[in-house]
């Protein structure tokens, strides 16, 4: 800290410190609160989304429909009339200037959202198990979360916490995991808050600069677990509330023993550690100079951090910045991707034909009603919560809980995370995320079919 005087030092360590504060409560403090007249463990962005959400109303298809139909138009013009007009690295050629397959996703979004809001073209798209799913329920939480997440995330991300925590997680982090000690900020969110927000942190922080695109994969195929109330939704859909401890311990379980596994097997370990653009090495740099040890280096890394942090007028320039990219780029890909996969799952039976394979593996298992189990194993791709509705009549409740735990642990669902993570700025393509999607089930169900018949036996 030789180059800044005493005061400067002094008011970075209270920027840092009262700022990271702020953050830590907003992102991974859990609180007990009432949301939709039911008592619920969440955060206190989560929470602030849903009074966000209820303040709209009404008003929410509108502006789900003024967002990805601006997104369309913007993208259609900026991709074709002007798109050598663009000058490289501003938020418009970033955003609305894309590939053929993007513009594509965003035009069948603009489609899919004026028929379901106009209630048009079939049941098949606009029923409530298809593209009114997703408009009418995902999208209207992923807007308001998008919207307060994007404008505090600066909270976590540029005020000394990462910098802080890298090189304390550092030797836990990369020997277990292959991630930098930074990541833990992600995961946690991830964990105790919502996969999407994770998401969110991760492309960001690749987008800077700091994680490669092996890492932001890693973390966002990895660590991208469903939040606390969506596990208990489950468990509630699989009758297993009175087991919930052990349920979601068994997620937990499984998801850490696939996130040890996972980055060491293709197609993980084959993603290049390459740069979306280059930054100062110390930037990213989580090894201690010798002479000193984590928790001082990190201090100093954060205390600096403080220092050059924005001021209040570009904390939020930052955020509305991020609100935007994520409003008007991934809701639409959430749309398109998240209909046309429930589509398929519900109106055709492609899931029911590939899921046949698992039924031998099922019965290797032990684990009962093993032709009904195999149905929902790769229907999860699409959306979380088809795997506990196909397998409600079941009577076995090894079976119950297996397929429950199993549709959190599986994480990669297009229409919500696995949506967010292709239109986020991680370059990840649906096939890869779809053997990812297949790899983390073969190895859960060993872990979660083995705890079954040990509480259930």
């Amino acid at each position: 800290m030789k180059s800044y005087s005493k005061k400067q030092v002094r008011k970075g360590r209270i920027k840092f410190i009262t700022m990271s504060i702020l953050g830590i409560i907003l992102f991974l403090v859990p609180i007990n609160v009432t949301m939709d007249g039911e008592k619920q463990t969440s955060l206190p962005v989560a929470y602030l989304a849903n009074c966000l959400k209820e303040l709209i109303g009404n008003a929410m298809p509108l502006l789900l429909l003024t967002i990805i139909t601006v997104s369309g138009v913007l993208s259609v013009v900026c991709s074709t009339f002007l798109k050598s007009k663009l000058k490289p690295g501003t938020l418009i050629n970033d955003g609305f200037n894309v590939k053929w397959i993007w513009l594509l996703l965003r035009i069948i979004a603009v489609i899919f959202s004026w028929l379901v809001y106009l209630k048009v073209g079939g049941e098949i798209i606009y029923s409530e198990d298809t593209g009114g799913l997703v408009f009418n329920s995902l999208l209207p939480t992923l807007v308001s979360v998008f919207f307060l997440a994007a404008l505090f995330l600066p909270l976590l991300m540029e005020y000394g916490l990462l910098e802080l925590l890298g090189p304390i997680f550092r030797p836990i982090m990369r020997p277990l995991f292959t991630l930098p000690g930074r990541s833990t900020v992600d995961n946690l969110a991830s964990f105790i808050g919502d996969g999407t927000v994770g998401v969110l942190i991760t492309s960001t922080q690749y987008g800077r600069g700091i994680y490669s695109r092996r890492e932001a994969t890693v973390i966002s195929t990895t660590f991208s677990v469903v939040s606390l109330t969506f596990a208990i939704v489950i468990a509630k859909t699989v009758h297993m509330q009175a087991h919930f401890f052990y349920f979601y311990f068994a997620a937990i379980v499984s998801c850490l023993v696939c996130a040890v596994i996972l980055p060491r097997i293709w197609p993980l370990n084959k993603v290049p550690d390459e740069y979306a653009k280059d930054v100062p090495e110390n930037e990213r740099h989580e090894s201690l100079p010798k002479g000193t040890n984590a928790l001082k280096y990190g201090f100093d890394q954060a205390t600096r951090a403080g220092i050059e942090a924005p001021n209040l007028v570009n904390f939020f320039k930052s955020g509305l910045k991020t609100v935007v990219d994520m409003w008007f780029v991934i809701l639409p890909i959430v749309m398109s991707i998240g209909t046309i996969a429930t589509i398929i799952a519900n109106y055709t039976p492609i899931f029911e034909w590939i899921g046949k394979p698992f039924v031998p593996y099922l019965e290797l298992l032990h684990i009962p009603e093993a032709s009904h189990a195999s149905e929902t194993m790769l229907i999860g791709f699409a959306d979380m919560f088809l795997p506990s509705i196909l397998i409600d009549g079941a009577q076995s409740q090894i079976t119950l809980f297996t397929v429950g735990v199993l549709s959190i642990t599986q994480l990669i669902y297009l229409s919500e995370v696995g949506g967010v993570i292709l239109g986020s700025k991680i370059p990840v393509s649906i096939f890869r995320l779809f053997v990812i999607f297949l790899i983390r089930t073969i190895i859960s169900l060993p872990i979660i079919s083995l705890m079954a018949h040990l509480y259930f036996r």
